[in-house]
């Protein structure tokens, strides 16, 4: 099968690198799907109804959760075609969670998942990996509609593996199928068991093992891993990206969504934590702290790095994070999939934009107001920039749309 032809120009004949980039988070993916569904409604309002997010993108990046998001974003359906709009994402969500994560409801549960968490994995993961290859079916990494970055943990090797459409091109024993990549990047430790699969060379017969687990153990924020996909592209000569520069961070547009975290007087402190052993880093009040400690910083330490490189380029307005650190209760889990907690993530992902654009500071551990304007404004002006974008490269390119009705 031959991959689908992208809608979107290459950034050569335009002024912008598009990246749109999605958190690892379970259930809390719920948060930017929402968001990604009032992206596309506003893109739509300015080029119809048939616009979507693949469209408009040269990279989606996903780690976990947000690897599979953005699978179904960019896997062509029959018409070829994005398999998933951006607001059939949500749907997805409540429909399929409460299956893949679910729930005990008898006295003691508590003590069983603790059981459970100690002996195997808290889920079997059947349902997951049932549903994702009937979903993705044999779609390869070299057959999405834009390119995609999904980092995994290749936990043999103790090394990350960055599943990348640019990688694809020059290491076929990459070209895994976009089930195998989903399963791997969702299988968080604790919660799903690891994925196993091979990869086969047909012109040479050498055949690669991949034993992966969840990405968010790398980069559960994956924006930095696809500014730098890109770049080791325009350091190769890529045409795709002429004249541009590796170091020419000002081009580069980026929408990085995060899943959100508990809010401070939630979280651990010293004195609480002081005196756990493993038991207690491991399952402590519905929660496993040492991954959340990891993901959410690793999440935290792109932010802030990003957001000091676009600050000195005086590009700051082309970074846009938008993530929420005021989740209480149930919402702040990965994994209570009760239709109660997973309307309210949605109900959380609604009213994120209302809120004012914001930075994490380092100081205070909390997100702070950035700019003057809120997420929905942001976003709106996000979706206005994103069509001119593509019709500007329309417009420059031989093979655009728009240039064939040009004298």
């Amino acid at each position: 099968m031959e991959s689908p032809r992208s809608l979107l120009q290459p950034p050569t004949y335009g002024k912008l690198i598009t990246i749109l980039s999605i958190d690892g988070g379970g259930i809390r993916g719920i948060i930017p799907a929402t968001i990604l569904a009032f992206l596309e409604a506003e893109i739509q309002k300015l080029d119809g109804e048939e616009a979507r997010l693949a469209d408009y993108f040269d990279v989606i990046a996903g780690t976990s959760t947000g690897g599979l998001v953005t699978a179904m974003l960019t896997a062509p359906n029959k018409k070829g075609r994005p398999l998933f709009a951006g607001n059939e994402i949500k749907d997805f969500y409540l429909e399929h969670c409460p299956k893949i994560f679910p729930q005990d409801h008898f006295p003691f549960s508590s003590a069983k998942n603790l059981v459970k968490t100690l002996s195997g994995p808290k889920y079997d993961g059947k349902y997951l990996h049932q549903l994702v290859k009937e979903k993705l079916g044999d779609t390869r990494l070299n057959q999405t509609l834009t390119n995609v970055v999904i980092p995994t943990f290749d936990i043999k090797r103790l090394q990350p593996t960055i599943f990348s459409s640019y990688e694809v091109k020059n290491n076929s024993l990459k070209n895994a199928t976009l089930a195998d990549i989903s399963i791997s990047t969702s299988a968080a430790p604790t919660y799903l068991p690891a994925h196993y699969f091979q990869t086969k060379d047909v012109l040479t017969g050498k055949v690669r093992d991949f034993n992966l687990i969840d990405g968010g153990v790398a980069a559960n924020n994956p924006a930095q891993v696809a500014i730098g996909e890109v770049t080791k592209e325009i350091t190769r000569g890529s045409t795709e990206f002429f004249p541009i520069k590796p170091n020419d961070y000002g081009r580069f547009l980026v929408l990085s969504l995060g899943t959100g975290t508990a809010k401070a007087e939630e979280k651990f402190n010293a004195q609480e934590c002081a005196d756990w052993g493993m038991l207690s880093w491991l399952a402590h009040d519905n929660s496993t702290p040492l991954i959340d400690a990891f993901t959410h910083a690793s999440s935290d330490m792109v932010d802030f790095h990003l957001s000091a490189v676009f600050q000195a380029l005086h590009s700051e307005s082309n970074y846009l994070r938008i993530q929420d650190d005021t989740l209480t209760g149930d919402a702040s889990s990965v994994d209570i999939a009760t239709k109660e907690n997973l309307e309210n993530l949605v109900k959380t992902g609604e009213q994120l934009l209302k809120k004012p654009v914001s930075r994490v500071n380092f100081e205070t551990g909390s997100n702070e107001n950035a700019y003057e304007m809120t997420n929905e404004e942001a976003i709106i002006k996000l979706a206005g920039i994103l069509s001119r974008e593509k019709k500007l490269r329309d417009t420059r390119s031989p093979h655009g749309r728009m240039s064939k009705s040009m004298p």
